[in-house]
């Protein structure tokens, strides 16, 4: 028998120059959605961070990991995080594109961002191999921000485009090259220069995975695991694509996240979606409410079954 747990973060930046609107809602209306699905609100069960609460409950950056911590602390469990707020990027001497994905908790002035590293290691290295991940994270900048190996999106007819880190640099590079050979002119070189850049960034996080600049409350422990061995059942969904934003629905004059409102709504319609369709879905909605964003799906492990319906 499974145990659930879950850890839902939303940060509004209350009275900052970076205030959002919509971040407690989107808490508010995933732990309503998770209540349906067999998850305890119980505080041993469920922990919701938000900076309208204080003491461990405030979304610090040590607070945020060692709920995270927290989530994934025991075997044969479902864990599910969801997180609304900023995302951000920091730079990274290791990666060609010079950065690294984050996620910003509510003291990153005084304390920093949360790189895409440390979540890594703090979520994914460790799970148990018996517990099983869920993730949602509506921000910005977010492909990536678990640095899981194994990345799917959708194309603008809906099809679902499934590659592995490896195989997406190897499409990067040949579409580099297609802009080349496919006549020169001065934008051209410098799409490429990008994809190229991309693509280098993704081979050298295949062959060096761990490195990264270290947020709060991280150990000195040194990890120099390749991450796409770990073979953890993780599965994420993100609002957007590394090199877009995130933005803010106002759904019957209501603020709430778009990625957040277009998922729950998929779960509205259809109580069991695969995965396929809950990107595909998702996707939809997103472009019919006229937004941009592209949201990704990120996994741990190459077999997973993306016919069968979510494992929440």
């Amino acid at each position: 028998m499974f145990r659930k747990k879950s850890l839902l973060i939303g940060i509004n930046y209350t009275g900052s120059q970076h205030a959002l609107r919509g971040c407690h809602k989107d808490v508010e209306n995933v732990a309503d959605f998770l209540s349906y699905r067999g998850y305890s609100s119980d505080p041993r069960d469920q922990v919701i961070l938000r900076d309208d609460r204080g003491g461990p409950y405030y979304p610090t950056g040590h607070n945020m990991l060692a709920a995270m911590d927290w989530l994934v602390s025991e075997p044969n469990t479902c864990c599910f995080l969801h997180y609304s707020g900023h995302g951000g990027q920091v730079p990274n001497r290791d990666r060609d594109s010079g950065y690294d994905d984050t996620i910003v908790p509510v003291d990153f002035e005084r304390n920093g961002q949360i790189p895409s590293g440390v979540l890594h290691r703090h979520l994914i290295s460790r799970l148990w191999p018996n517990s099983t991940l869920f993730v949602i994270f509506d921000c910005c900048h977010s492909g990536s921000a678990l640095e899981l190996p194994f990345l799917f999106r959708t194309d603008d007819e809906g099809n679902l485009n499934m590659m592995s880190g490896l195989q997406q640099g190897m499409s990067i590079l040949d579409h580099g090259y297609s802009l080349i050979s496919g006549g020169f002119d001065m934008s051209r070189a410098a799409d490429a220069k990008q994809l190229y850049s991309e693509a280098s960034s993704f081979f050298k996080s295949l062959s060096g995975m761990g490195r990264g600049n270290q947020g709060p409350g991280v150990s000195e422990e040194h990890f120099q695991n390749d991450w796409s061995r770990e073979h953890k059942w993780v599965c994420m969904f993100s609002g957007c694509r590394d090199d877009q934003t995130s933005a803010d629905a106002n759904i019957g004059g209501i603020s709430e996240g778009a990625m957040s409102w277009s998922f729950l709504q998929v779960m509205k319609q259809s109580p069991n979606p695969t995965f396929v369709e809950t990107l595909q879905m998702t996707r939809s909605i997103l472009k019919r409410s006229r937004y941009n964003q592209v949201p990704q799906l990120s996994v741990g492990v190459p077999e997973l079954d993306f016919n069968r319906p979510l494992f929440l």
